[in-house]
C-alpha cells in the first residue's frame, strides 16, 4: 500500500477530492429551481417529476456498497476516474433529454457514476490522513462540501437559469469533470487492498435484492398514500433479502459490509443520524426553492441569492463541529444539533403564503446549522471504525445510508406535500376552471402557474391564490413530519453515544 503523502501534498490532494463531492451532492438538489422550467418544457406527470428528482439518489444509494468494495480491490483513484467519465457523459445526456423518460434514464446513469465517486473520496481521505485530529478536520471540510453542495445546488441552479435553459444545470458538471480528470492522477495517490479477495457475487446480488424493493416500496407507498399488496410484498422481499445478506456477511472472511460494526452503539447511531439528517435537509431544500419562486414570485437568481445564508451556515458549522465536539463531547453535539434542526423545521412549517420570506430563510438557516455538524461527526465515527484497507466499504455504507436518506426524503416529504396539495386544491377547485385545466392544476404548483397564465384574469387570480395556499399547506405538513423525525433523533443519538463504547477499527477478522 502507498504511504500517506506529505502534509502539504495531503491538503492539496484533499482540494482535488472535494470537486467530485461538490458535484455529486449538488446534483441531489440542483434541479429544485429548475423544476418549473422542466415542467413547462417536458410536461412530466407528478410521478415523473418526482422520479426526475430522485432517480439519481436512488441509483446512487443502490450502488454505493458495491462500488466501495470495488474500489478497495481495483484501486480508489482508478474507480474515481472511471466514475467521473460516466458522470460527465450522463450529464450531457441529461442536458439534452427530449422527454421525461429520457431525463429519468440520464439521471439514473448519473447515479451510477456518482456511486463510484463518493466512497472513493471518503476512503482516500481515510488513507491519506493517519492522524485522527487531521482526519477529523479533513472530514469536516468533506462534510461542508457534501452538505454545502446540497445547499449550493439551488443557488448554482438559480444563477444558471437566470440566463440559460434548464439543461445548463447539467452542463455545468462537464468542465468540472474535465478538470478532475486532468489533476487527479498527478495529485492523488492510489490505494487498494494489499491482498484483495474475490468479490462475493452472492452478496452483491443480495444487496440489490434488499435495497431496490425497499426503495420502491417506500416511494410507491408515499406516492399512492396507501400500503397496497404490491408494496407489502416488495417490502417483505426486501427485508428477507436484507436478512439473508446480513447472515451471509457474518460468514465471510472479507464481507461486503462489516455487519459486526452495528453492535457498536456509536457506529449505529452515526449511520442513523446521517441518514435522517439528509432526509430532512434535502426534503426541506425541495420546498423552499419552489416557495421562493412559485409562491413569492422571485426570479431564479433572486431565489438563489436568498439561499446563500443557508449555504454559509452549513459550511461554517461543518468546519467548526470538531472543535465543539472536543469541548462538549459528541453526545451533546448530536443531541443539540438535531434539536436545533427540529426547531428550524417548526419555524419553516409555519411559513404563510404572504410575507413569509424571512421566516422561511431563518428556519432554513436553523436547519442547516443543526444538520451540518451532526453529519460531520457521524461521518468521522464511521470512517474511523475500520482499518484503512476496508475504508472503501465502510465509507460506502455511510454514504448509502446518507443517500437513501436524501432520496427517501424527496420521496416521502415530497409525496406528503403533493398529497396535501391535491387534497386542498381539489376540495376548493373553482367551478369555472375547465376540466382539463383542473387536472393539470391538481398535479403540482408549477403546472398550476403555467395553466393560470393561459386563463382569463378573473379565473386565473383566484386559482393561483388557491394553488399557492395548497402548496403552503403541503409545505407545513412535510416540515412538521421532518421536525418530528429530528426531535426523535435528538433524544435517541445522545443515548447511543453516551452508552456505547468508542468506535474502534475492525481488525484481524478470524478465518473461517
Amino acid at each position: 500500500m502507498t504511504s500517506p503523502p506529505k502534509p502539504a501534498r495531503r491538503w492539496l490532494a484533499l482540494t482535488v477530492l472535494l470537486l467530485p463531492v461538490l458535484l455529486t451532492s449538488m446534483d441531489i438538489s440542483i434541479l429544485y429551481l429548475a423544476t418549473p422550467a422542466i415542467a413547462a418544457d417536458l410536461a412530466p406527470s407528478a410521478s415523473e417529476l418526482l422520479w426526475i428528482l430522485d432517480a439519481y439518489g436512488f441509483l446512487l444509494a443502490g450502488l454505493l456498497i458495491l462500488m466501495g468494495n470495488l474500489g478497495d480491490r481495483i484501486g480508489r483513484r482508478r474507480l474515481l476516474l472511471a466514475g467521473a467519465v460516466v458522470f460527465g457523459v450522463a450529464s450531457l445526456l441529461a442536458a439534452y433529454a427530449p422527454t421525461p423518460p429520457a431525463l429519468i434514464a440520464a439521471r439514473a446513469l448519473m447515479g451510477v457514476g456518482g456511486a463510484t465517486l463518493m466512497p472513493s473520496t471518503l476512503s482516500l481521505i481515510r488513507n491519506m490522513f493517519d492522524d485522527p485530529a487531521e482526519r477529523t478536520r479533513a472530514i469536516g471540510l468533506w462534510t461542508a462540501c457534501f452538505a454545502g453542495g446540497s445547499a449550493l445546488g439551488p443557488v448554482v441552479g438559480g444563477l444558471l437559469l437566470e440566463s440559460f435553459a434548464w439543461g445548463s444545470v447539467f452542463l455545468i458538471n462537464v468542465p468540472v469533470v474535465v478538470l478532475l480528470l486532468v489533476v487527479a492522477r498527478p495529485l492523488l495517490p492510489e490505494y487498494r487492498h494489499a491482498q484483495p479477495e474475490r468479490l462475493d457475487l452472492g452478496s452483491v446480488a443480495l444487496s440489490f435484492a434488499a435495497i431496490l424493493p425497499l426503495v420502491w416500496a417506500v416511494k410507491t407507498a408515499a406516492e399512492e398514500r396507501a400500503v397496497t399488496v404490491p408494496v407489502s410484498l416488495a417490502a417483505a422481499a426486501g427485508a428477507a433479502a436484507a436478512t439473508a445478506f446480513a447472515v451471509r456477511q457474518r460468514r465471510l472472511r472479507t464481507p461486503l459490509v462489516e455487519v459486526r460494526l452495528f453492535a457498536n452503539r456509536r457506529f449505529t447511531g452515526a449511520v442513523v443520524a446521517g441518514a435522517l439528517a439528509m432526509f430532512s435537509l434535502v426534503g426541506l431544500m425541495l420546498y423552499n426553492s419552489q416557495y421562493l419562486q412559485l409562491v413569492l414570485g422571485r426570479s431564479p437568481l433572486v431565489a438563489a441569492l436568498w439561499l446563500l445564508p443557508v449555504l454559509a451556515v452549513v459550511a461554517v458549522t461543518a468546519a467548526t463541529a470538531p472543535l465543539v465536539a472536543a469541548r462538549l463531547g459528541p453526545a451533546a453535539v448530536f443531541g443539540a444539533s438535531a434539536g436545533l434542526a427540529a426547531i428550524g423545521m417548526l419555524v419553516v412549517g409555519g411559513t404563510p403564503v404572504h410575507d413569509g420570506l424571512l421566516r422561511m430563510i431563518v428556519g432554513s438557516v436553523l436547519v442547516g446549522a443543526g444538520i451540518s455538524p451532526l453529519m460531520t461527526l457521524a461521518t468521522d465515527v464511521v470512517v474511523a471504525a475500520v482499518d484503512p484497507e476496508r475504508s472503501g466499504s465502510a465509507s460506502a455504507l455511510s454514504e448509502t445510508a446518507n443517500e437513501l436518506g436524501a432520496a427517501t426524503g424527496i420521496a416521502v416529504l415530497g409525496s406528503i406535500g403533493v398529497a396535501v396539495y391535491r387534497s386542498s386544491i381539489m376540495d376548493a377547485m373553482p367551478t369555472d376552471v375547465p376540466a382539463g385545466a383542473a387536472d393539470a392544476v391538481a398535479a403540482n404548483l408549477g403546472t398550476a402557474v403555467e395553466v393560470a397564465d393561459r386563463l382569463p384574469p378573473g379565473v386565473a387570480e383566484p386559482l393561483l391564490a388557491l394553488a399557492r395556499q395548497a402548496f403552503v399547506d403541503g409545505l407545513g405538513a412535510a416540515a412538521l413530519t421532518g421536525a418530528a423525525i429530528l426531535a426523535l433523533l435528538a433524544v435517541v443519538t445522545p443515548v447511543l453515544f453516551s452508552r456505547g463504547p468508542a468506535a474502534s477499527a475492525v481488525r484481524g477478522r478470524p478465518e473461517r
